[in-house]
């Protein structure tokens, strides 16, 4: 049972924080982290538990890399059914209405193929003094036990 770690960044924060929670939870959990640039919907099939990192670019969209990764969500409504995930959002709390709107829309996407999120979804604000890594580590910390509860009630759907 793997945790697999998916990141969506246009300026490189989302990977460091990407990097820190795949560090705190592989304390526990067997973890990979792959681009949403270059991975392939399957990956999440194949997945125990996926974390979305996702930073929110422009106005409210995805990073560049994401976008290509979420279209597939749009037009072949990939059944996820029984997958668990959770969400780390990056955004700026400046563009009001749309702060953190990427992780939302991915948090939206998923649960509409069937995907339940657990867990608090982060929501960093680049506006405050709140390093995004340490946050990161934080909300990963939480997150391991909920991450064994799911995967351990996976492996019993499995046997």
């Amino acid at each position: 049972m793997s945790v697999v770690v998916l990141v969506g960044s246009e300026m490189g924060t989302a990977e460091l924080a990407a990097d820190a929670i795949a560090k705190t939870l592989a304390r526990d959990h067997a973890v990979s982290v792959h681009d949403m640039y270059h991975a392939k919907v399957e990956l999440t099939r194949r997945a125990s538990f996926v974390v979305l990192v996702c930073s929110t670019y422009g106005t409210g969209e995805f990073p560049t890399g994401a976008e290509m990764f979420f279209d597939v969500f749009d037009t072949d409504r990939p059944d996820l059914t029984g997958l668990r995930f959770a969400v780390f959002g990056l955004g700026d709390s400046v563009y009001g209405d749309t702060f953190n709107r990427a992780g939302e829309m991915a948090a939206e996407k998923f649960a509409a193929c069937g995907a339940v999120q657990v867990g608090e979804h982060a929501r960093h604000d680049a506006s405050t003094e709140v390093r995004v890594v340490d946050m990161a580590q934080e909300w990963a910390t939480r997150l391991s036990p909920l991450c064994r509860v799911a995967l351990a009630s996976v492996g019993s759907s499995i046997n």
